[in-house]
């Protein structure tokens, strides 16, 4: 009996972050398969979109225009084990959105992949009207014709920083200042994590303000859960997931040390996806044991393994650096970071 309960309790728990997926696709006819486990294959028909008639593309993005010659990095389909991923339909999104807003909050992975798929949505229609506009932290991106608005908020932490009258900058762990403008949103696509691994001169605090304890610093992926628990607790007591649907994007891999790439520890000329991959991510599993304590509904966009694959497809050399600053962090538009708002489209419904 006791063996029993301590089954049903790590399949309840396993619940909170794969059992609702599960639920998701079952809205697609494609019973329990797990999207997030495949491999990927060369298509023909891939890219989704030619980056060169998406005007607004950020220029750290735009790997073509940066003088990237080789192309295989754009052929690559995700092909789930045990179902197909459902194509991307623009006009069906649009109008499952429609009257809607849809909010991407985080770093600059946020912002790669908020500008994927409006580059995705813009290509289907691109004689349709279009307004890109920015309010402080906050871009927005909407089509008149749909009533959606796509909005990017930048905000790498989640949690506040602020600056003191002395100067000093405060990373303050249980402050949460823009949850207000995130309440507003029908869907919330979130993420954080490659700031917290900043030090030095780029850690963008002095000071940690813990409850009640200051503090200089601590191991980062203490920070990062503690930051990542306060975000939970403002979900599960102030958000209805009956209206609001919220994603929380997995840990976006860089390849700045791979040892899977044979010959290199970086991305720079990889131009085919790893045969295989090594290392755990303890980041990802402080994510899901996270989301696996929550008591509302989060989704969980499980990014991570495939594309952990994908060395292929990062900017290099290819990026705003150039040589001086090579790019193994952000991805390639079009690119990889399409494949992840095709995931995201299925898990919308």
């Amino acid at each position: 009996m006791f063996s029993v309960l301590i089954l049903l309790s790590i399949l309840l728990s396993n619940y909170n972050v794969y059992g609702k997926l599960i639920n998701d696709f079952n809205q697609l006819d494609i019973n329990s398969c797990d999207l997030f486990k495949g491999n990927w294959v060369y298509d023909d028909d891939y890219p989704l979109y030619n980056s060169s008639i998406c005007p607004f593309i950020e220029k750290q993005f735009d790997c073509l225009k940066n003088g990237r010659v080789d192309k295989d990095y754009l052929k690559y389909r995700w092909q789930p084990k045990e179902c197909n991923l459902p194509r991307f339909d623009a006009t069906e999104f649009q109008k499952k959105l429609k009257g809607k807003q849809m909010m991407f909050v985080g770093d600059s992975i946020s912002l790669n992949q908020w500008q994927s798929l409006t580059c995705m949505l813009h290509a289907a229609d691109p004689q349709a009207k279009y307004i890109s506009k920015r309010i402080g932290g906050t871009s927005i991106f909407t089509f008149p014709k749909y009533n959606t608005s796509y909005l990017m908020h930048r905000n790498a932490f989640l949690v506040d920083i602020k600056t003191e009258n002395n100067g000093a900058r405060v990373l303050e762990l249980d402050s949460l200042s823009s949850a207000a403008q995130w309440k507003e949103m029908d869907v919330l696509i979130f993420d954080s994590w490659h700031w917290w691994l900043h030090t030095r001169r780029k850690q963008p605090w002095d000071f940690v303000q813990d409850v009640n304890s200051t503090y200089k610093d601590a191991p980062r992926l203490t920070l990062y859960e503690k930051a990542l628990n306060t975000w939970a607790k403002w979900v599960d007591s102030e958000v209805d997931t009956t209206k609001t649907k919220i994603f929380f994007q997995g840990i976006s891999p860089d390849h700045d040390n791979n040892p899977g790439i044979s010959g290199s520890n970086r991305c720079q000329g990889v131009t085919q996806p790893l045969k295989s991959t090594i290392g755990v991510h303890e980041e990802e599993l402080v994510l899901e044991k996270v989301l696996k304590g929550m008591n509302k509904s989060v989704y969980l966009l499980n990014i991570t393994n495939l594309s952990q694959y994908r060395a292929d497809g990062h900017p290099s050399v290819f990026g705003h650096g150039g040589h001086r600053d090579l790019d193994c962090t952000h991805w390639c538009l079009a690119g990889v970071v399409d494949t992840w708002n095709l995931l995201l489209s299925a898990l919308l419904g």
